[in-house]
């Protein structure tokens, strides 16, 4: 990193995404600013302008300019950074397009059943929703053996790219069992996604980036409470 890099990252603690983009920089050994969002009732000028068209976090400065978006953050630092700690995304091409395709298959297949196997209407929905939830982590199973190719990681020896993308969801993988009632990541079930889970969690960048699971279960009930009253209120008016 030169003496000229300035970063600074725009986020917030419970937010998996960011929490990728915090996984990258410390894997990096990049030295970064952080900035504390307000994402849900003030988020402020800086985040409002740099990100005008979704407004969310993450949101990484580099020199003034901003990228947003967590996929496309990481992708990002690894081609600025190239010398710098780990290098995340591989260097085959073949390799590179299926770590992109696992990592995309994250954010469009995983998120989206897990989020209302915790919000769901009905247990009958949120047993739906857990159902596809772990075909999907039935899925990510395999892709660990593809990928890894009988190492540590879903990168090979070192951590890569998939695991970036997953490695920011663990606290919320691992909070899954109190907010939903399921274990997402079953040692008999699938065996090589929870040893990596085991090895992911112990690394240096996943102990200074993701944050801690019972106090993430704590803030996820308490939205839950602000949502169901909002939605509540909103059913009277």
């Amino acid at each position: 990193m030169a003496a000229e890099d300035e970063l600074k990252l725009l986020g917030f603690w419970a937010s998996p995404y960011v929490c990728r983009v915090k996984l990258a920089l410390h894997l990096k050994g990049l030295i970064y600013d952080y900035v504390k969002e307000d994402v849900f009732t003030n988020k402020s000028e800086l985040l409002l302008s740099c990100n005008p068209v979704h407004a969310k976090v993450p949101v990484l400065i580099h020199n003034g300019k901003p990228i947003c978006e967590s996929q496309v953050i990481v992708q990002y630092i690894d081609e600025v950074f190239p010398d710098a700690g780990v290098t995340l995304l591989p260097a085959d091409p073949h390799d590179r397009a299926a770590a992109r395709f696992w990592a995309a298959y994250i954010d469009d297949k995983l998120l989206p059943p897990w989020v209302h196997a915790y919000r769901g209407k009905t247990d009958e929905e949120k047993a739906e929703r857990m159902k596809q939830t772990l075909a999907v982590v039935d899925a990510l199973e395999t892709a660990m053996e593809e990928c890894s190719k009988g190492n540590a990681f879903f990168g090979g020896d070192t951590v890569g790219y998939v695991d970036v993308a997953l490695g920011g969801l663990l606290s919320w993988l691992h909070g899954t069992e109190e907010l939903c009632g399921a274990k997402i990541l079953d040692a008999a079930k699938t065996p090589l996604l929870s040893a990596w889970a085991r090895r992911f969690g112990e690394l240096d960048a996943a102990n200074a980036a993701l944050p801690d699971v019972g106090r993430l279960v704590e803030f996820c009930k308490m939205r839950h409470v602000e949502l169901e009253a909002a939605e509540a209120a909103a059913a009277r008016n």
